[in-house]
């Protein structure tokens, strides 16, 4: 009886604690940084027993298993980006949440006192990770356009030693162009709303990063040809690793 007890205390242990992330392993200085796909512009990072969520979208049920975040970063105002009620939906009761300030001004007031917020060029170090805000926007710069200079996050996030980009919704902008040192990139490519398969590796293969993902590549004609950016980056630089993963499981 005793030790049945102990199992099922066990297992309950283990469930509140969640079971951990398990996706694409990068090493660094201070252990794994564990990366998962999640859907879209959604993914999930940990290191250090640090759990990231960026842009959660598509409901609390594409996160289930997973533990919940001590962080999450949002880029921009679009619903697949800032989806409050994806954020509603999940345990953020200890989560800070790194968000531009067009973010802020929409959220609830309810996450008020947990923002940190960066503006472009800003710079901030949470569970020992540096975040650093840059740029995201359409060409040419325009007023009307979809994404405006300023108003939204793209994120360079160091991780013992290890650099990781996350585009947001970004055409081939001159400063992600100027990146260097990149460890791990998130790329976007999806017409109209960023940029095309063409453009995305030629701006891949001026900054280099060591590791790219595409994603963020369902647009008005569905899916994007991932296949061929690979190909393109590939076929001009075989030291840039493209790995294709699953960002809209079903289709």
């Amino acid at each position: 009886m005793k030790n049945k007890f102990i199992a099922v205390l066990f297992l309950l242990t283990g469930q509140l604690m969640g079971q951990g992330l398990d996706g694409d392993k990068i090493s660094t200085s201070k252990g794994d940084l564990i990366l998962k796909p999640i859907l879209h512009a959604t993914l999930v990072f940990e290191w250090d027993s640090t759990v990231v969520y960026v842009d959660p979208y598509g409901g609390a049920e594409v996160f289930k298993g997973l533990p919940m975040p001590t962080l999450v970063l949002i880029t921009d105002i679009h619903g697949d980006h800032m989806d409050v009620k994806t954020l509603d939906a999940l345990d953020l009761s200890k989560t800070k949440l790194v968000v531009p300030q067009a973010v802020a001004d929409q959220l609830p007031d309810k996450y008020k006192g947990q923002l940190s917020i960066l503006g472009n060029g800003s710079t901030v170090v949470l569970e020992g990770m540096i975040i650093s805000a840059i740029p995201m926007y359409n060409l040419p710069e325009d007023a009307d356009s979809r994404h405006t200079k300023g108003r939204g996050n793209g994120y360079v996030v160091t991780a013992g030693g290890k650099k990781m980009y996350i585009s947001g919704d970004t055409e081939d902008i001159p400063e992600m162009r100027a990146l260097r040192g990149v460890d791990v990139a998130f790329v976007c490519m999806n017409l109209p709303y960023t940029m095309d398969v063409d453009q995305a590796a030629n701006a891949v293969l001026e900054f280099k990063p060591k590791i790219v993902y595409p994603y963020h590549y369902r647009g008005q004609g569905g899916l994007n040809d991932i296949e061929k950016f690979k190909s393109l980056v590939d076929k001009a630089n075989a030291g840039v690793e493209v790995r294709l993963r699953n960002w809209y499981p079903g289709n």
